[in-house]
């Protein structure tokens, strides 16, 4: 029969090693393959951020057919994809398949997004006519703002350049949000692919997150624009700006200002539009907000 004494620590010891394996069993659920997808009901022109565990290299997936770019995001891999505003509602598959090691078999996994109507509204707008028929003058210059624009949306794919979810440029009403059809001076000419938010001239525009300013330049219909480059593929962009606060190269963090409220190239007035682009697809920028890039498996 023990004695006392040594019941005693037989105890102590065991409650030392409890912790232990309380903590290697959670490990061993955290190694094993997991996928996660947001949002998991989605309307077209949504972002959607795709996070797997327990990979040790990125593996191969899609989404609805699309590849998925994987890069690496602490103890995950990331792919970011927009839905096109052209998306049908219905329900698509993320499907990924991959070895969680070397030399191990190929796992799959397959998690389904429903796709919902998005019901964006028209909007009539009068601007000045040099927007809607631009003379043969400004052709030229807007071909050369494409040919920047495409350059500065041409970024190598790199992880993620922040530590935290996004925020607002400005936290201000909202005055036209992304997907509205638009018609300007009588004739339907565009969708709306990004948000509109309000602002007197002059009134502060700040990073949404951290990143690389990746434009600076004065477009004939965005204006003077900012871009910054956040990593993933994952572009903002800052149009109309009446003044600019940073140089092309600078490294900028969520929360520092970058210009200021303006109403240059085609628009009705100041206010500030705030888009976001993955992957060459426009997204919406209040979803974006929605996504928690950090969440544990």
């Amino acid at each position: 029969m023990s004695s006392p004494v040594i019941v005693c620590l037989r105890l102590r010891f065991a409650r030392r090693l409890l912790p232990l394996a309380l903590g290697l069993v959670a490990l061993g659920a955290e190694a094993r393959p997991s996928l996660s997808v947001q949002p998991r009901t989605a309307k077209p022109g949504d972002p959607v951020l795709i996070t797997l565990w327990g990979f040790e290299t990125p593996p191969a997936g899609t989404l609805d057919g699309r590849a998925l770019r994987f890069f690496k995001a602490r103890d995950a891999f990331h792919a970011l994809v927009g839905l096109s505003v052209e998306q049908p509602v219905g329900t698509v598959d993320v499907k990924v398949v991959g070895p969680e090691s070397a030399g191990s078999e190929p796992v799959e996994l397959v998690e389904r997004v429903r796709v919902v109507p998005p019901g964006y509204p028209e909007r009539q707008l009068q601007v000045a006519t040099k927007y809607i028929e631009p003379p043969e003058s400004v052709k030229a210059r807007m071909a050369e703002d494409q040919v920047a624009l495409t350059a500065a949306f041409s970024q190598e794919l790199s992880p993620l350049l922040f530590q935290r979810n996004f925020a607002w440029p400005r936290r201000k009403r909202i005055t036209a949000r992304f997907g509205d059809r638009r018609s300007f001076n009588g004739k339907l000419q565009s969708q709306h692919f990004g948000t509109d938010i309000a602002g007197a001239m002059g009134a502060p525009v700040r990073a949404a997150n951290d990143g690389v300013v990746v434009m600076t330049r004065d477009n004939y219909s965005e204006g003077n624009s900012v871009l910054v480059y956040h990593g993933g593929g994952l572009y903002t962009t800052y149009f109309h700006l009446s003044g600019i606060s940073v140089k092309e190269g600078a490294k900028v963090k969520q929360g520092q200002k970058l210009g200021v409220v303006g109403s240059t190239g085609r628009v009705t007035g100041p206010h500030l539009h705030w888009g976001v682009k993955i992957d060459g697809v426009w997204v919406d920028s209040e979803t974006l907000l929605k996504l928690d890039f950090f969440s544990p498996p």
